[in-house]
């Protein structure tokens, strides 16, 4: 094969619902779109309150107000061009947006892995380790955390895309898929994908697994101690705190293991399209359900900010009407 016709791909088509009737995907659209709405309120909200309230200044909103914002990232780098795609119907894409897409969504992707472990650590120095929990939760060491998730992420995701892209690409091009992933991205590769598929899958080994096994560890210090707390409403207040980032931390890696570890087969095309919709678009959006449903102190702070815009207009109305009696 000429190195010409190993270079010929210059963009990619995502076939997405190719399968799913016209009437359908006016629907999916629909739903989506409504899942995409929910995510940028609901995380930007939890953003809102968690930096006006000076009470929620502390780690542990710091680390939720970063997972809100690491929400919104991962939601848009695949949201809005299946979006797109499904209005207009054009679902080409360009090798480098494919890249990109690749870069960004792994980069977030991981990011928050390493995040949600940062959170399962806070936890387990609030409930093991009270006493020494501001000396050891430090703002230094909190940013410092949220840093280095970040950086994971990038440096991470820069490999992902180095393996995959610097790969030849002759056709064919479409990727049945609604975004650019890396697993129906190498199955267009015109050479053995053999070295990158194993590199990838221990990878997803290191960053699922190993994550998933150290929060399990932490948890169940943190469910040992709660056991042994006298009071049952302490024990109800901590069990209520760290149920709602076991229930996130559940839905995100649990799907996404299942989706890249689970055996490569044309019959779990379409499980991994649905199980994809699942991590991309449904934890994204229960994620401030999750935290804002059972959080006493975000929903007390959404009462008051509410309370005080609604005496604010009242008060503004009241010396309008003065005014008008005055005139």
């Amino acid at each position: 094969m000429s190195v010409k016709n190993q270079t010929s791909v210059r963009e990619f088509i995502l076939l997405g619902f190719y399968h799913v009737p016209d009437v359908l995907q006016g629907w999916l659209f629909v739903g989506v779109g409504a899942a995409y709405m929910m995510i940028l309120l609901g995380n930007s909200l939890i953003i809102f309150i968690t930096l006006v309230d000076a009470a929620l200044h502390t780690p542990m909103y710091f680390f939720l107000r970063n997972l809100s914002f690491l929400e919104i990232c991962y939601a848009s780098v695949t949201i809005p061009r299946m979006l797109f795609n499904l209005l207009v119907g054009s679902k080409a894409i360009s090798i480098l947006g494919c890249a990109a897409q690749v870069y960004f969504f792994h980069s977030f992707g991981i990011s928050e892995c390493f995040l949600l472990l940062a959170m399962a650590y806070d936890r387990y120095v609030a409930i093991c380790c009270p006493l020494r929990y501001t000396l050891i939760m430090s703002r230094s060491l909190c940013l410092q955390m949220v840093a280095v998730s970040w950086a994971a992420g990038s440096l991470v995701s820069s490999g992902h895309v180095s393996l995959v892209f610097t790969l030849p690409y002759c056709g064919p091009n479409e990727i049945d898929h609604f975004f650019c992933d890396i697993p129906p991205v190498l199955k267009l590769a015109c050479a053995d994908t053999y070295r990158s598929e194993t590199e990838l899958f221990i990878l997803i080994i290191l960053l699922a697994i190993v994550p998933s096994i150290l929060i399990l560890v932490s948890y169940s210090q943190i469910i040992a101690t709660i056991l042994k707390m006298p009071s049952t409403e302490g024990k109800h207040k901590a069990f209520s705190t760290c149920s709602s980032h076991l229930i996130v931390v559940t839905l995100f890696l649990g799907t996404g293991s299942v989706v890249y570890l689970q055996p490569k087969s044309s019959s779990y095309v379409e499980s991994n399209k649905l199980l994809s919709l699942l991590y991309t678009v449904v934890t994204s959006m229960l994620n401030p359900l999750v935290y804002g449903l059972r959080n006493e102190k975000l929903k007390g702070a959404l009462r008051k900010f509410s309370g005080m815009k609604l005496q604010k207009n009242v008060r503004v109305s009241g010396l309008s009407l003065e005014v008008k009696g005055v005139r």
